[in-house]
């Protein structure tokens, strides 16, 4: 199918050159019409010039006697001068032998008119007796024409020589104009591709410039949310891994006892049906984050999200012969943060306990005033060498790495900070949540001391 659209650079051209066009063509017209009377007045006022210095010469008795006229030696070649009587009857010289145009000059003034194909002027021989004689001046109308011709044909090639300039300065403009928006295109179409790393081109157009910062803008906020992404992806299934292997440890555990009653079945399918919710709990959770649906300004009593947490580890814990202890702390303020990130990130703390660590588990709370600490701690060995390699995100899949990644990007989401107090002898992490501002609506940041 055949595109009725056409480009922004011919769109520019065709603009440009119109406009020129239309221009050269209204200045031309009334100038061309102007030239064309001002040469044909030229023509007329030598010609009244001749004919009337003719005129001044002539005897009233020419005509009857053999009296005789000297003409100027200044007459152009082309010009004709003749004596005519006033009704119309040339006597001598040149011209037509009947003029009516002569005729005219009995009122004893100038005329002038196109007559037999020349540009004639009369005039009246003065006299006492009354006007009985005039001299007739004429020259070839195609001379006049002919300047006239001339002189539109110099101002046609003038305005030509306008257009041609205007339309190779509009070519060029167009290119200047069109060209950054050729780029932009491209850029798009790479976007579009996949290819996230499309910087923007300045090109001292400061429209085009601005489109182009914004598309690098959403290339770099596209780039950034896929890779997180991508990295979201490895975190929750670093998350979901530990649950989903309790679940299908206890199921196994059950099925492999040579004999069991029905008490014990039931007791381990509801065990099971327990983690089972609390994995789809997560998942829920992680995909909220992900898709950034979860409330990030939020109020919510940490107490109760602590309790929760306690009674969701505690049996993990237990089952590996270890103690999740979480010592009673005093009246806790409400925190402004995110309650599904925050239980995220206290998962992720607490499996890295249970994973990495030994011995008891501690959980304390601690009100700073201008924040909420909440440190998770075990009596297993200290973190060596940079302590925050512990948050760097491993390929591999070694040592901390995702799980603490996931957890330290949750914190900062919710203008939170998760640290390293202590690496050693035994590691002590301390995740601080801001407290609400009560002069401000919207999320406070924690600021790192």
């Amino acid at each position: 199918m055949r595109s009725n659209s056409r480009s922004l650079q011919g769109r520019i051209l065709a603009s440009i050159v119109g406009v020129a066009a239309l221009t050269v063509t209204l200045f031309a017209l009334p100038l061309g019409y102007a030239l064309a009377a001002g040469y044909r007045n030229d023509a007329v006022t030598s010609l009244q010039r001749d004919a009337a210095q003719v005129a001044a010469t002539v005897p009233d008795s020419f005509g009857t006697d053999a009296s005789t006229v000297t003409l100027p030696g200044d007459l152009p070649a082309s010009v004709t001068v003749g004596v005519y009587r006033v009704d119309g009857v040339r006597l001598a010289y040149g011209g037509p032998d009947r003029s009516a145009l002569a005729a005219a000059a009995a009122d004893a003034h100038l005329h002038h008119a196109v007559e037999d194909g020349q540009l004639a002027v009369v005039a009246p021989v003065p006299s006492d007796g009354g006007v009985t004689l005039a001299v007739r001046a004429a020259q070839p109308y195609s001379e006049v024409r002919w300047h006239t011709l001339r002189a539109w044909g110099l101002m046609a090639a003038t305005g030509v020589l306008v257009v041609g300039l205007a339309t190779v300065l509009a070519r060029r403009q167009a290119n200047q104009i069109a060209r950054p928006l050729q780029d932009l295109t491209r850029r798009a179409r790479a976007l579009g591709d996949g290819d996230f790393t499309v910087r923007a081109a300045r090109s001292g157009i400061e429209e085009a410039d601005a489109a182009s910062l914004a598309l690098e803008a959403t290339a770099r906020r596209l780039g950034n949310l896929l890779e997180r992404e991508r990295a979201f992806s490895a975190d929750v299934s670093h998350q979901l891994r530990t649950p989903l292997t309790s679940l299908l440890l206890g199921l196994e555990s059950a099925l492999s006892r040579p004999q069991i009653d029905q008490q014990q079945l039931r007791t381990a399918a509801q065990r099971a049906l327990r983690r089972a919710e609390q994995l789809r709990d997560t998942v829920e959770e992680l995909l909220g984050l992900a898709r950034d649906t979860h409330a990030t300004a939020e109020l919510f009593d940490i107490a109760g999200l602590l309790a929760d947490v306690h009674d969701q580890w505690h049996g993990e814990f237990a089952a590996q012969g270890r103690r999740l202890a979480m010592p009673p702390a005093p009246e806790l303020p409400t925190v402004f943060a995110s309650n599904p990130a925050t239980r995220q990130i206290l998962n992720v703390l607490l499996d890295n306990a249970l994973t990495h660590g030994a011995g008891t588990a501690t959980v304390t709370v601690t009100d700073l005033a201008t924040g909420l600490s909440i440190e998770v701690s075990d009596e297993g060995p200290g973190l060596t060498g940079d302590p925050e390699r512990a948050f760097t995100r491993r390929a591999d899949g070694a040592e901390h790495g995702i799980g603490l990644s996931l957890a330290r990007s949750l914190a900062e989401a919710e203008g939170g900070r998760l640290v390293i107090r202590q690496a050693a002898p035994h590691p002590v992490f301390s995740l601080l949540l801001p407290l609400p501002d009560p002069s401000r609506t919207d999320s406070p940041d924690l600021a790192p001391s």
